[in-house]
């Protein structure tokens, strides 16, 4: 197998692993002002992903950094195309993780509620543009023959791409109403179940439309089965939410998300970013790709420290595994 393969691969790992982690934080930071009815509710749910979402947020910088390293050609591409979009996504999470820090610093409702207003926002743009993005990425933007992308925004907001950013918003939402059931316990805990089922079914209709979307324009033997198998786990997770299974729930909307990823990374393969304008001029893992000297020192430096990176972060939650209830929230004095 080639090294561009390799990396091309990798680089689909680590944005699944990004989605499937971060995919619940953003859902968590949606829900509320959905699930709690007070602040002591508002600090249990922050509090269950408190300790891991800075962890997860790891993935999608290096994603980024290994884009950059292995394909600096679809990087530079990717970047200045989708400056705005990816612009809004950074402010976005800049915002949320303030939200985060800064929510409890001082002992005021108006000011947790300011901070829990951006934390809504900074989770649901994200959650949003991600999905705009990757369907643009597989459908294919205007690029020309100097490998420069000549379209504008509007050109990103075509209804397919909405429909991405549609499905993902839903999967994430999802993801992170069984994240919660997982995570906490009383009347959270059955909120967020029975929510789960209504947004799971939700999310089924939106996903089953964009996966099919996605195969009829550009996908292949591997993404069909990828998508079909993210569908059957998506309605397994339904099934585990309404039986009160939340671990195989949470466990099935994770395989629904990963797998629908790596279907869009199997629909788009050779391409990295295809062009609408002419198919000749479509960045690949080839002429997208670093030279062989550095894809040949990237993967053994990959080889050493991701193993590392992933017994870490599996510590972290297992140290953090147990559920979250009201009265974990210490009362106020004063």
């Amino acid at each position: 197998m080639e090294l561009t393969t390799v990396w091309f691969g990798l680089i689909a790992v680590l944005w699944i692993g990004y989605f499937c982690l971060e995919g619940f934080d953003f859902g968590v930071g949606m829900l509320l002002p959905v699930l709690a009815r007070n602040d002591t509710e508002r600090r249990v749910m922050i509090n269950t992903v408190g300790p891991v979402w800075d962890g997860n947020e790891v993935w999608v910088l290096v994603a980024g950094g290994a884009t950059f390293a292995a394909f600096p050609e679809w990087y530079a591409t990717l970047f200045s195309g989708f400056y705005l979009p990816l612009l809004l996504i950074l402010l976005a999470l800049i915002v949320r993780n303030l939200g985060f820090e800064y929510r409890s610093k001082r002992d005021d409702d108006d000011w947790r509620r300011r901070w829990d207003v951006l934390l809504v926002v900074g989770s649901f743009v994200p959650a949003l543009l991600w999905g705009v993005a990757f369907a643009n990425i597989v459908r294919g933007v205007p690029i020309d023959a100097d490998k420069e992308f000549t379209g504008n925004l509007f050109t990103l907001l075509n209804p397919y791409a909405l429909l991405g950013g549609v499905t993902t918003t839903l999967l994430f939402l999802t993801h992170g109403a069984n994240f919660l059931s997982l995570k906490t316990d009383g009347e959270i805990r059955h909120r967020a179940g029975e929510l789960s089922v209504r947004l799971g079914a939700a999310a089924a209709v939106a996903a089953v439309a964009f996966l099919a979307w996605t195969q009829a324009l550009t996908g292949s033997v591997a993404s069909a089965v990828l998508f079909l198998v993210a569908a059957a786990a998506l309605v397994a997770g339904l099934v585990a939410a309404r039986l009160g299974r939340e671990g195989w729930a949470f466990v099935a909307t994770m395989l629904t998300i990963g797998l629908a990823v790596a279907g869009l990374f199997a629909a788009l393969f050779p391409d990295v970013m295809p062009s609408s304008t002419n198919p000749a001029w479509s960045l690949t893992t080839t002429n997208a790709s670093a030279t062989d000297y550095t894809l040949t020192v990237m993967t053994w430096v990959a080889a050493v420290f991701t193993p590392l990176v992933l017994l870490y972060q599996g510590w972290t939650y297992w140290v953090f595994r147990q559920r979250i209830a009201t009265h974990h929230i210490p009362v106020p004095v004063g």
